[in-house]
């Protein structure tokens, strides 16, 4: 004989040798308890169980002890370092408690290999066993999953650039996926099949699913598209009229739109209502240089006419509108041209006075500082109506707060309505008889 097949000889002895040792020492692990409760005069069958269920629970306790100091531990350790680094990317997921969760893998896969030892003799029990903890490891990737897209949502919320995206829907998307993939998987690992087949039965079940999920789908679809086209962002003022919204969008989610309007009470909108009906965002507003005032006052027909020279001298006292009437002929000049006119008695050639309380208007906000110049700005007169005859101002305040603007609409008409009667004008009102 060879001395290499004496080796391989002597080598195959001392491997079955090793097996066998390992083998009593499984056995004395798998019936740690089992011997001493037949030596107490416990029946074979009764022993069997209550060396399981003893086994069962020290394992338990051992796997808890181990899972209590990993959690300790990988806090400990994440925590040092998120204080350390510069990035914040690691404060999240220790706020979200990421570290916390891997912990919980090391345990799950000793008790999984401890298994066939507690269940020794209960082969059923340890494929029931198997499967329950395969199913508890697919839901802890699946919230591990989900706490990594959360601290990832949290940390692209820092950025200046992806603050008014909605990232929301981006990740409630990626969550369905991950959960169909992982409710397939588990009736994979219950049924003993693949999941390829599971896929397969889908098709013919596709028509029942898109009925349940269709306003998911709708969801999903109307997401990807608000956020292709920029439709709508978080912080966005929008006017919803069909929902009644009226105010800041503060959420976007893959099913809703939540809108916190000025009285801040909370309107949900359906996410696919945004492409589906009409709204109003102001975001335009937002980002021009101003704020569009647009508003009219009404002035009694019975008070428009022509104005003679003693209410020249007395209009042109009004410093705003001197400028604009030295521009015109002198009065002097003016109260000739009556004279010598054959219908001076109806004063046809004369200025009228709503078109200069215009022109007032026009050089009033050209000189008031919180009105934006460099923007459209206009004072006309509308189209008669039963009301009277409206003048218009068309403008845009500097400022884009909703109670600076209030406030300077609002001092813009107070001083017009008092400057009104120095124009020999009046505000038409409904007679009394009318009202």
């Amino acid at each position: 004989m060879k001395r290499h097949q004496v080796q391989e000889i002597i080598y195959t002895d001392e491997a079955k040798k090793l097996l066998n040792n390992m083998q009593s020492i499984d056995m004395t692990y798998e019936r740690l308890f089992y011997d001493y409760l037949l030596k107490r005069g416990m029946e074979p069958t009764s022993a069997s169980y209550v060396n399981m269920l003893l086994l069962l629970v020290a394992v338990l306790l051992a796997v808890s002890v181990i899972d209590f100091i990993l959690n300790k531990i990988f806090r400990m350790i994440s925590g040092r370092i998120a204080k350390r680094t510069k990035t914040k990317m690691d404060n999240f997921f220790v706020d979200h408690k990421v570290p916390s969760s891997l912990a919980h893998v090391i345990p799950l896969i000793l008790l999984f290999e401890t298994l066939p030892i507690i269940f020794y003799d209960f082969d059923y029990l340890d494929t029931l066993a198997q499967k329950t903890l395969m199913i508890l490891g697919v839901l802890l990737v699946i919230t591990v999953i989900r706490k990594l897209l959360m601290s990832l949502r949290d940390y692209l919320r820092t950025l200046q650039r992806l603050q008014d995206k909605p990232l929301d829907s981006y990740i409630q998307v990626v969550m369905i996926f991950v959960w169909i993939l992982g409710i397939l998987t588990i009736f994979a690992i219950i049924t003993d099949t693949t999941i390829w087949k599971f896929f397969t039965a889908l098709g013919a079940a596709s028509a029942v699913l898109l009925l349940i999920f269709r306003d998911t789908i709708l969801g999903l679809v109307a997401s990807i598209q608000v956020s292709i086209n920029d439709m709508v962002r978080i912080g966005d003022w929008i006017a919803f009229e069909k929902y009644g919204a009226d105010g800041s969008v503060i959420e976007i989610t893959l099913a809703t739109v939540k809108v916190q309007n000025w009285d801040m009470t909370i309107t949900t909108i359906p996410t696919y209502a945004l492409i589906s009906d009409s709204f109003k965002n102001w975001r335009g507003m937002q980002n021009s240089g101003g704020r569009r005032i647009k508003r009219a006052m009404h002035v009694s027909q019975k008070s428009i006419r022509f104005l003679t020279p003693q209410d020249m001298n007395s209009i042109s006292k009004i410093p705003i509108i001197r400028e604009f009437l030295d521009s015109l002929e002198s009065l002097e000049t003016f109260a000739q041209n009556i004279a010598n006119d054959p219908m001076n008695d109806l004063a046809l050639n004369g200025p009228i006075n709503i078109g200069l309380f215009r022109k007032y208007i026009q050089g009033y906000l050209e000189s008031n500082s919180k009105i934006n110049q460099e923007m459209t700005l206009m004072v006309r007169v509308l189209e008669p109506t039963t009301q009277g005859v409206p003048v218009e101002v068309y403008a845009f305040s500097a400022s884009k707060k909703w109670e600076e603007y209030e406030t300077l609409m609002a001092d813009i008409f107070d001083h017009l309505i008092a400057v009104l009667p120095f124009f020999y004008l009046e505000i038409f009102e409904l007679p009394t008889s009318l009202k």
